[in-house]
């Protein structure tokens, strides 16, 4: 919601009236001196949009305030060219209404495009989202990633790593809904104030690596060349993409990191297709490079890579994870219910790279069980668990 500054405003003022912590609105308005605001300057306010409402017989900017439980001033705020004493019928007003539901829409086929539709929401209710693209696809859709929190500690998540493991996607957008929820309504996740995580910790979350992939695995052929050649000759000609996992160029993102590849590439195919490819070297797919690059300028403590299925944890590397690895990963464990793994042959991951070149926790967290792509109705469940790894990534 945005406000336009009167005389005698501050920032301050505003987080009293609107029940907000201060920093919120500080962070939602970046670039703005909170000691010198100027009149008619707008400023965000987060958590919170407007709805309009007609003047009724009857009806007073104090009685308004009254039955909507709003302070009178941020009515008057909001309607600054309204004079509060001669209200007309059918006026028309800006009434606040603070955000208390989940504005994300989660529970369909989770596509590139519902993915973006979901972002500008949030963007717009809660503009101190630090949001930015890390970079392209091989289809050019930009990647995202958005950032919560100012604290020192640095955690990184991210999904859909593999096309048809896209439920992952949905799971780290709706946990983002829900504490963006809980820090602007000084609410509780599962008993837990939100606020000293939002200090404590930044995390960064990159919720769909491979958005080509994805929007193959749903929607199946693109109408684009050559990729729609290309890709049905990849997957032997058939237009069943639901077991496929690589990215448009039939390379599996996750076995492109340079963390023992000459491994990962003597036992897995030597052709482009599905799953598995792992490229002609390490580091060739633009998705895999901008998710290199992030890490590699961000100093992150540790990473957490979402994939489907198993309810495991993969969280060693040759021996060279930290030995405090074991502590996250046990508590992820019991606030999840999924089995710790510390090693299996597999090489060239994302978490395997963290670990390898950065001598940091990494984990790989396998959701639910069956058969990829896991169907929606497994979701509320596979939400349950993951709710506990996430919030276990923001204290340990």
């Amino acid at each position: 919601m945005r406000v336009q500054v009167r005389s005698g405003d501050t920032l301050w003022y505003y987080s009293q009236i609107f029940q907000l912590p201060l920093q919120l609105i500080v962070d939602s308005n970046p670039g703005i001196q909170a000691e010198s605001l100027n009149v008619g300057q707008t400023i965000h306010i987060p958590g919170f949009v407007t709805s309009e409402y007609k003047v009724k017989a009857g009806d007073s900017i104090w009685k308004l305030s009254r039955d909507r439980g709003v302070p009178l001033d941020v009515i008057l705020l909001l309607n600054q060219s309204v004079n509060p004493n001669h209200l007309t019928i059918g006026q028309r007003l800006q009434l606040p209404l603070r955000v208390t539901w989940f504005v994300v829409d989660i529970r369909k086929p989770y596509d590139y495009a519902a993915l973006r539709e979901d972002l500008n929401r949030l963007m717009d209710i809660y503009p101190f989202i630090a949001y930015r693209n890390i970079g392209h696809s091989v289809m050019n859709k930009p990647i995202p990633e958005l950032r919560i929190g100012k604290g020192n500690k640095r955690v990184h998540v991210n999904g859909a790593f593999h096309a048809n493991e896209w439920i992952t996607t949905p799971v780290l957008i709706k946990f983002m809904n829900q504490y963006l929820l809980a820090l602007t309504n000084n609410s509780t996740i599962r008993g837990l104030q939100m606020w000293p995580y939002y200090e404590g910790a930044t995390l960064s979350v990159v919720p769909m690596v491979n958005p080509d992939g994805v929007d193959l695995a749903i929607h199946g052929l693109p109408s684009e060349e050559p990729y729609r050649s290309n890709v049905l000759s990849y997957n032997d000609g058939s237009t069943d993409f639901q077991g496929w996992k690589a990215n448009i160029n039939g390379v599996d993102l996750n076995d492109q990191f340079p963390a023992l590849w000459e491994r990962e590439v003597a036992r897995n195919p030597v052709e482009r297709g599905p799953r598995d490819y792992p490229g002609t070297a390490p580091l060739t797919e633009p998705e895999a490079i901008s998710m290199a690059n992030l890490v590699r300028e961000s100093d992150f403590d540790y990473v957490l890579a979402f994939h489907t299925q198993g309810e495991e944890i993969y969280w060693g590397f040759e021996n060279r994870e930290p030995a405090y690895a074991e502590t996250i990963v046990n508590e992820f464990a019991r606030v999840s219910g999924y089995k710790p793994v510390r090693n299996v042959e597999s090489y060239a991951g994302f978490k395997d790279w963290f670990i390898y070149e950065f001598r940091r926790p990494g984990f790989t967290i396998e959701l639910g069980t069956g058969v990829n792509p896991l169907p929606l109705s497994q979701f509320d469940e596979i939400y349950e668990e993951s709710l506990g790894i996430l919030l276990a990534s923001l204290y340990m």
